[in-house]
């Protein structure tokens, strides 16, 4: 629930009540909109321009679909200034329930030119489902902004039109939060009707396109579309803007499923929330903006979901292209300064659309249904070597990186003394650079090596991964290895060659050592098969540490067994790997013996 919108009442000039925004946002509109309905004013004066009153209250009257006010901003005409009119912005609600209360609108922002730069760095309005409105304004007004000529004539000019108001009728004034102070302070003394700046052409109505929405709106479509059934049907929770962002990624997540057949991992939801926050909090706000959660979608996850996200975030279902007025499909450069720019590579089903190179050959296919099944005999299955090469050569790349954090945790930072030790620690030195100190790194040695590496792509409590199989090394280069997976054979790629996918696996050197770890009774005590791959990990490691790389962490009981046995498990978060990499990693090619390696490079990809 919103806190009661008491604030306003403290900011009373008489018949004048004074309502401060900050423009644009969702919060304040709702406010705007309560304190309205609340108050029931005779007349509801708005901070925008008078000259454009005409078009303001025709493209009003268009909503819910969203108008772009258009006037030449030179004598040419060759430059415009682009003002979206959207639902959310407080302004526009005010004169929405003005009219809906049979109020009248008062336009008071003189025509003094362009409206002058005052930073815009008001505390997130998300601030307003928790504390009262005067609270906030109260945090604004603690530090004013600065005040120049051009804004004091911009406040006069406020000041004169409400100062011929008619005082014997209540007026509520929705302004800026950063022209509250001077508009007072203008209203103390008689002001002088402001001359007016000359007018280039006439300003105009268009319609916005439905794909640039997202990018001339200031709160993105899809918030818009949950604040339209705010007003008609009411409940805060269509508005609480994380609930809609998590709405807005869940409802992305399942067209990302749909278009290209992946599955999120709880890992990678967990991330995102952790990501955008970060994000917020270095933009000092409390909520993340679209553009951060479209980063952490590209991040986290990769760019086909990345565009999900923005895509989605770009509805507005009572938007459309054809209108009765013209329609403009503008870019976030004609309608804001300093914007943001990101690029999204999707990848696709869709085949090219150009000829394909004389020296790419076609992926093979069956001259007929089931030809490849009738070549599989089960005498015998092996790997496909490229493939062992990949993985191995990743084994090596964890093992590092689990050496890598070992030696953070043994890493300790001392005041210079007699030696420089392993160097200079630039952080530590600069952090009591007051003190005048230099501080030195200590790098402790790291008693034993990495023996084993589990990877968990998937703790598979369901029966999707019915393959479980363990495979010895071939020489001393390759590891033996135990791994359970979807059923290659389910899905033929060639004769006698099926394609899988890694649900975890486990490597471990020297090789030709390991047992059949699925049917070894002593490792029944697992509850599921990263457990038993654990298990097996600290049982068969020659080494004291056992690296396990999955999304959440082994239980605490393991700690204990690996304690028992001289070993320690080195967990690696799979969040912290690239997952482009780990996607081409989790596919998995089982031969149907040693001979399919002559021909199976014709039929994997």
């Amino acid at each position: 629930m919103f806190p009661e919108a008491e604030g306003a009442g403290s900011l009373e000039r008489g018949h004048i009540t004074y309502f401060p925004v900050a423009p644009g946002r969702m919060e304040f509109a709702i406010a705007v909109r309560r304190a309205i309905l609340d108050q029931d004013p005779d007349v509801v004066a708005v901070e925008l321009p008078v000259s454009l009153e005409r078009l303001y209250m025709d493209a009003v009257k268009r909503l819910p679909r969203i108008s772009v006010v258009v006037y030449p901003e030179d004598e040419e005409g060759e430059r415009g200034v682009y003002v979206p009119v959207e639902p959310c912005d407080p302004f526009t609600e005010a004169i929405r329930t003005a009219k809906e209360i049979g109020a009248e609108v008062m336009f008071i922002e003189p025509d003094l030119g362009d409206r002058p730069h005052i930073s815009d760095a008001y505390p997130d309005p998300y601030a307003l489902r928790r504390i009262p409105l005067d609270r906030y304004i109260e945090a604004y007004r603690v530090f004013p902004q600065e005040r120049t000529d051009e804004v004091s004539a911009h406040a006069s000019g406020i000041a004169w039109k409400l100062q011929g108001s008619d005082p014997s009728r209540s007026l509520l004034v929705v302004l800026s939060l950063n022209m509250l102070d001077p508009v007072l302070d203008a209203m103390e003394a008689p002001q002088d009707e402001p001359a007016r700046r000359r007018v280039y052409g006439s300003p105009g109505l268009a319609n916005a396109h439905p794909d640039c929405l997202a990018e001339v709106a200031i709160e993105y479509p899809y918030l818009q579309q949950r604040y339209e059934q705010f007003r008609t049907t009411g409940g805060d929770a269509l508005i609480d803007r994380p609930r809609v962002q998590l709405d807005l990624l869940k409802e992305a997540e399942a067209n990302y499923q749909k278009n290209t057949g992946e599955v999120l991992a709880h890992w990678q939801r967990r991330m995102i929330a952790r990501y955008t926050r970060n994000l917020a909090m270095i933009s000092s706000d409390l909520t993340a903006s679209l553009f951060d959660i479209v980063v952490a979608a590209r991040n986290i996850v990769d760019d086909n979901y990345a565009w999900e996200v923005w895509d989605l975030a770009n509805r507005y279902q009572a938007q459309e292209s054809a209108s009765d007025i013209e329609t403009l499909n503008l870019s976030s450069e004609d309608v804001w300064f300093r914007t943001r720019r990101m690029r999204l590579r999707r990848r696709t089903r869709k085949p090219r659309q150009r000829a394909a190179p004389a020296s790419l050959k076609p992926r093979k296919k069956e001259s007929r249904p089931g030809e490849w099944a009738k070549e599989l005999n089960g005498d015998a299955i092996c790997s496909y070597p490229p493939e062992d090469i990949v993985i191995e050569d990743y084994g090596e790349y964890l093992k590092q990186k689990a050496n890598s954090l070992l030696s953070e945790e043994r890493l300790r930072v001392e005041p210079f003394l007699t030696s420089l030790l392993d160097g200079i620690d630039l952080r530590e030195t600069i952090r009591n650079w007051h003190a005048g100190k230099l501080f030195v790194k200590n790098l402790q040695k790291i008693a034993g090596q990495v023996g084993a590496v589990v990877v968990v792509f998937d703790p598979g409590h369901d029966s999707r991964y019915p393959y479980l199989r363990t495979w010895l090394g071939e020489h001393s280069n390759e590891s033996d290895m135990a791994y359970y997976a979807t059923d290659p054979f389910a899905n033929l790629v060639g004769p006698g060659i099926g394609r899988g996918e890694y649900g975890g696996f486990l490597m471990t050197r020297p090789a030709r050592r390991l047992e059949n770890i699925w049917t070894d009774p002593s490792y029944d005590s697992a509850d599921n098969k990263p457990e038993r791959l654990l298990l097996a990990a600290l049982d068969y490691s020659l080494e004291r540490y056992v690296v396990y790389v999955a999304a959440k962490p082994p239980r605490s009981i393991f700690r204990s067994v690996a304690s028992h046995l001289g070993r320690r498990i080195i967990y690696v978060p799979i969040g912290q790997l690239a997952s482009p990499k780990l996607k081409k990693l989790r596919v998995v090619h089982v031969l149907d013996g040693q001979h399919r390696r002559r021909t199976a490079k014709d039929y994997v990809w």
